[in-house]
């Protein structure tokens, strides 16, 4: 018997397709939305984030 098999004589077992798309659907419509909506001020900070994390290790390095 192949695996197909076992999943159609669940009861039931049709419901998980459905929640599964609900929760990707979901899950990808909040995310475009925060997307949409960030401030640019807040995109500009964690965009400077590696920058500035390297130049704290070179002036610690330079330090010593």
């Amino acid at each position: 018997m192949k695996f197909k098999h076992y999943l159609e004589s669940m009861a039931g077992i049709s419901i998980y397709p459905v929640i599964s798309l609900v929760i990707f659907f979901g899950f990808f419509s909040l995310l475009t939305i925060w997307v949409i909506r960030v401030h640019k001020d807040y995109v500009n900070t964690m965009k400077q984030i590696p920058l500035s994390e390297n130049e704290i290790a070179e002036n610690q390095q330079n330090a010593n």
